[in-house]
């Protein structure tokens, strides 16, 4: 219960220093900045903007002043036999892996997504969400920029080097057991954000040596690719909310959402976030819950 308690503590206080730096009334507000707002803000010598998708069309077309950022560059960096395929590394490599990118104290940083999928780049604001910065993901990604005729280059900046503070981060991972002690619990929602086909059994789920079909027992299904529109901009408030109405998460419920390795999932956190609701991130996710045998409910047997 102490753990519990703590969590949410912290996971509730996660947007509060956000939504007072942005001075934002909301947090949609927060979490979300529109072309005009980058347009405007582009040159702040505070502002640190990530590009994330493909490494190889990165230096062809991107935001002026964007750099280059892969997700396995601020994940756990140790990749030997029977680990994860993408986890949060420990506060000190990641304090190190964001001043590698060029994050200091008072980093104003904006994320955006080069690709017609939204999870990369969530995954990336939800790790820094975890560090305890101040964050926004630029709603539409590069797509929206090109879409409003603002300016692509292919200028790549210099490398630069931040100066971080020991971070004091926001623990909003949470492993199986966890997952598992609060899957019926009130006040908590497990979301499942993997394509349908995963969560009703029709298609195997899991790590190459333990393909398991099915979904956690208790989970709702999210899918991640439920939260945007055709144009790859998160959804409006009134169509978010819904979407979440209809898997039979509740308006003030914590949201613990998990995938196949931790990536998807952060696209549902993120939607839910701005919701208001408070989040935490099974990292581990399928690929964790399959290798340690753990039960599932297979819809697709019944």
């Amino acid at each position: 219960m102490k753990l519990t308690v703590r969590i949410l503590a912290c996971a509730l206080a996660l947007v509060t220093p956000f939504a007072t730096a942005a001075r934002a009334e909301t947090p949609r507000d927060a979490l979300l900045v529109s072309t005009a707002w980058l347009a405007q803000h582009l040159n702040d010598p505070d502002l640190v903007l990530f590009h994330v998708g493909p490494d190889a069309e990165y230096p062809g077309a991107h935001i002026p002043g964007a750099r280059f950022l892969a997700i396995r560059s601020i994940a756990k960096s140790d990749q030997g036999p029977g680990t994860l395929t993408l986890e949060m590394p420990p506060a000190d490599a990641l304090r190190a892996q964001l001043e590698a990118v060029g994050i200091s104290d008072g980093s104003r940083v904006v994320v955006y997504g080069a690709k017609d999928w939204m999870s990369p780049p969530t995954r990336a604001v939800l790790t820094f969400l975890h560090a305890g910065l101040n964050v926004s993901l630029l709603d539409g990604g590069l797509k929206a920029w090109k879409k409003d005729g603002r300016e692509v280059t292919s200028v790549v900046p210099p490398a630069k080097t931040g100066k971080l503070s020991p971070l004091k981060t926001v623990p909003i991972v949470v492993d199986a057991r966890f997952v598992q002690s609060h899957a019926n619990t009130a006040g908590f929602a497990v979301v499942d954000a993997r394509d349908a086909v995963f969560y009703d059994g029709s298609r195997e789920g899991g790590p190459g040596d333990r393909r398991t079909s099915g979904h956690i027992p208790g989970a709702h299904s999210v899918p991640f690719s439920e939260v945007t529109s055709e144009d790859m901009k998160l959804k409006p408030a009134n169509e978010l909310a819904a979407v979440f109405e209809k898997a039979g998460v509740k308006p003030q419920d914590t949201v613990i959402a998990y995938c196949h390795i931790g990536q998807q999932a952060t696209a549902v956190l993120f939607a839910a976030r701005t919701l208001g609701h408070s989040i935490l991130l099974y990292d581990g996710s399928f690929e964790d819950w399959a290798r340690r045998g753990l039960p599932v409910d297979n819809p697709a047997k019944k």
